[in-house]
């Protein structure tokens, strides 16, 4: 895989569009392995991490209204703070799956399938919790 912010028209190499979820995985793989990390990298550690990093992304929201959340997006420094926490998150969340061994996006598609059971749109549209 390339070098994702390394690309001729000036845009990140990766994009959404264009890598896979296999790729991100492999790619972390790598940086991983290449730092000797794998020997810390067991189930219990990984998901502390996650939930560490989650709590990370939480911090440039704190205290503020729905819409102000929205305005932090706007300001290209903090945007980039909360980008920055949201690949940290991505990142432990890979490592996770690569240390157990899961497969990110059949395990999206089966939980898909089971929110959509439990959360069918006809009953839930604009709702949060049933009763409203």
């Amino acid at each position: 895989m390339s070098n994702p912010v390394d690309n001729a028209d000036g845009r990140a190499a990766w994009a959404d569009e264009r890598t896979t979820v296999g790729e991100l995985r492999v790619a972390w793989r790598r940086f991983v392995d290449e730092r000797d990390w794998s020997q810390f990298h067991f189930p219990k550690n990984l998901a502390m991490a996650v939930a560490a990093e989650s709590g990370e992304l939480l911090e440039p929201f704190m205290w503020t209204s729905g819409p102000e959340s929205l305005e932090i997006l706007r300001d290209p420094a903090r945007r980039e703070a909360v980008e920055d926490e949201v690949a940290d998150v991505a990142g432990a969340l890979m490592a996770l799956c690569n240390a157990c061994g899961i497969d990110l996006a059949a395990v999206m598609a089966r939980k898909m399938v089971k929110n959509e059971k439990k959360y069918p749109a006809e009953r839930y549209r604009g709702k949060y919790r049933l009763g409203e």
